[in-house]
């Protein structure tokens, strides 16, 4: 993902995912969590944003409710972000360096 402040993205997003820093260079910051879950680059680019981010995530919440996922992230730097949506069942927030990304209702699947 490209950002402006490689160090402060990771630092977000290492706390909203419980992942980790596990390199880093002049080019930007890897974090990674469990060894099954993917690794996520944060490379430096100063360019403005153009229009709306082409990839987002979508984060389920496993041990809180949606409600309650949304206020911590928020806490870290998150902000709330209006792109239109109405009457939705997910929220949408956007990080420090302005990427969104929605925050779902937990919903199992069916067994």
């Amino acid at each position: 993902m490209d950002c402006a402040d490689p160090e402060a993205s990771a630092a977000f997003w290492c706390a909203a995912l419980d992942y980790r820093i596990t390199e880093r260079d002049e080019t930007g910051v890897a974090i990674a969590g469990p060894p099954s879950s993917p690794a996520i680059l944060l490379i430096g680019n100063t360019d403005p944003k153009r229009g709306k981010t082409p990839i987002h995530f979508d984060l389920w919440p496993t041990d809180r409710d949606q409600a309650d996922e949304v206020e911590r992230l928020v806490a870290l730097g998150a902000t709330r972000v209006d792109i239109g949506q109405r009457d939705v069942h997910w929220v949408v927030l956007a990080d420090p360096a302005g990427h969104e990304f929605c925050v779902m209702q937990r919903v199992d699947p069916a067994v």
